[in-house]
């Protein structure tokens, strides 16, 4: 009986520290999912392959969405605590944004399906962003400390809305998200990279955050080719040429991350890696340079190792329970 009260004990401790910022892990394998996708029309590979992994990602997203929901039922004051958490308050957009991503993953799949979850999607990442921008405004305990790059993902994520949104129909209120994210992308930016200068560097913990930088000017790119109708013109080829600097600069520190230890925020790695993969090989069509061809074949092998290693530490991760600690 005590080993059963013990094991009970040790899942509800578990439940309790299970973090908000595992919704990133559907960031990270539904922007694989929309990799290779976009590689089946350019590249010519193999389908197959982004119907596997759309259907992990929704299993993924689904055990998650349980979880995350019973330890609502279960955990409520810890729920609040990450919920009014300055850093953690940022990882809760991550989920209306996974439903985003579905969307625009659906689009093959069913049409009906897609416009649903973009609906869904679309309204829960307004209402995050209006939440996230009245605390910010009327905060009280908010320090240069608490700034990091996942201050991205409440604000900058509405930029993702048009890329499924163009496609059903939605063409001012895809342009409406689009500007709210570009904007505050500029703005957020240049607070971030003040508290990385001029203050404290980053924890450990939150290096891999850094990658996040990559996202707003790739993901930027591909909402404002659909924005624009594939045409490719100067301020397009600004925001992809700016998420290639970022890949290289920090491509560049990669003995820097390969020292961290594993946590959570490695997720941060997978998303902007797949945006700009995917900016990539629209590059390729719109330019037909072999140049963008090579790109896109080495980041997609990059993109899809860093997946599978992601996947694998958060497994082992999940086993030893190293990911259920309190901080």
């Amino acid at each position: 009986m005590s080993d059963i009260s013990t094991s009970n004990k040790t899942a509800d401790s578990r439940l309790q520290h299970f973090p908000v910022a595992f919704f990133a892990m559907v960031m990270g394998t539904l922007g694989l999912t929309l990799a290779w996708q976009k590689s089946s029309h350019v590249l010519a590979l193999p389908p197959i392959v982004s119907h596997v992994l759309l259907i992990a990602s929704a299993i993924i997203f689904a055990i998650i969405v349980i979880v995350y929901l019973l330890k609502t039922v279960r955990h409520a004051p810890a729920v609040m605590a990450e919920f009014n958490h300055p850093i953690k308050m940022s990882f809760f957009p991550a989920f209306s944004i996974g439903i985003i991503l579905m969307s625009i993953a659906t689009l093959e799949v069913s049409t009906e399906l897609s416009r649903f979850l973009w609906v869904l999607g679309s309204t829960l990442q307004l209402v995050f962003t209006l939440n996230v921008l009245t605390r910010w405004i009327h905060h009280q305990g908010f320090q240069m400390a608490h700034i990091t790059p996942a201050w991205f993902i409440p604000v900058v994520g509405n930029i993702l809305v048009p890329v499924s949104g163009v496609e059903h129909g939605f063409y001012e209120l895809s342009w409406f998200f689009f500007s709210i994210g570009i904007i505050y992308w500029i703005i957020l930016k240049t607070l971030i990279f003040n508290r990385i200068i001029f203050h404290e560097p980053l924890p450990e913990k939150l290096l891999p955050t850094l990658f996040i930088l990559i996202a707003p000017p790739a993901v930027g790119f591909i909402a404002y080719m659909k924005l624009n109708h594939d045409v490719l013109d100067s301020f397009g080829r600004i925001l992809y040429y700016t998420a290639a600097f970022l890949v290289i600069l920090l491509m560049t520190q990669f003995s820097r991350f390969f020292r961290i230890r594993f946590f959570i925020s490695w997720w941060a790695y997978s998303f902007p890696l797949a945006a700009f993969t995917i900016a990539t090989q629209i590059m390729l069509e719109r330019t037909g340079a072999p140049g963008f061809a090579t790109i896109s074949y080495l980041m997609l092998a990059i993109v899809s190792l860093v997946v599978a290693l992601l996947l694998y530490q958060t497994a082992k991760a999940i086993i030893s329970g190293n990911l259920f600690l309190p901080d």
